[in-house]
């Protein structure tokens, strides 16, 4: 593979990981809630189960869901589901800031499962291995892999950090309370997007 692939398929992980979206908002009130730590491991979790997503599409998986009847579909109401599921959860936040460990932030498992239940994810899956590997050869979906796991913590982490920023202007809890209802409509609106799909 040529080194000139490196760039677009950097610009292409960039594009896809930073853009808002389900997992975005989710990391964005994790900032807003809890410690940097807290969001980051959520950040984490999300970045190794979206790459690890991402090399079994590239390896074939994606190929499965056009053999299997209704598995797509199957797919998209489970993650629509959880998205709302976490939605509700947001909304009906009383607004005070957790101390100690009184409440416990999305953690790893949560962030790798949004994105195996993610349909979004699937397609940015299937469209980059299709745009930029030739019949999904392993070395090559290896280094777009490997491209993406930097690429993805470093996007998603920002959102973490951007949501630490405003936390110090949110001590109020009506304050957090509007925030985290327009992160609730917001999320539950990305599931409108993916019945649409």
């Amino acid at each position: 593979m040529s080194l000139a692939m490196i760039l677009p398929m950097s610009a292409f992980a960039l594009a896809a990981s930073i853009s808002p979206g389900p997992v975005n908002l989710v990391c964005l009130s994790s900032g807003t809630r809890y410690p940097i730590s807290q969001g980051l491991v959520f950040v984490t979790g999300a970045t190794l189960g979206f790459v690890v997503l991402f090399v079994a599409v590239g390896l074939g998986l994606y190929s499965l869901l056009t053999l299997v009847p209704g598995l797509t579909a199957a797919l998209r109401w489970a993650g629509v589901a959880f998205l709302l599921y976490l939605s509700w959860r947001l909304f009906r936040d009383d607004g005070r800031l957790p101390e100690g460990e009184s409440q416990r932030a999305p953690g790893f498992m949560t962030g790798a499962l949004m994105q195996w239940l993610n349909p979004k994810a699937w397609l940015a899956s299937a469209s980059g291995i299709a745009a930029y590997t030739s019949g999904g050869e392993l070395p090559q979906v290896l280094l777009f892999a490997a491209l993406y796991l930097p690429i993805c913590w470093l996007s998603l982490g920002s959102w973490v950090y951007a949501g630490a920023f405003l936390r110090r202007y949110m001590q109020r809890p009506a304050i957090l309370i509007a925030v985290n209802r327009t992160l609730a409509l917001l999320l539950a609106a990305s599931c409108f997007y993916l019945l649409i799909e």
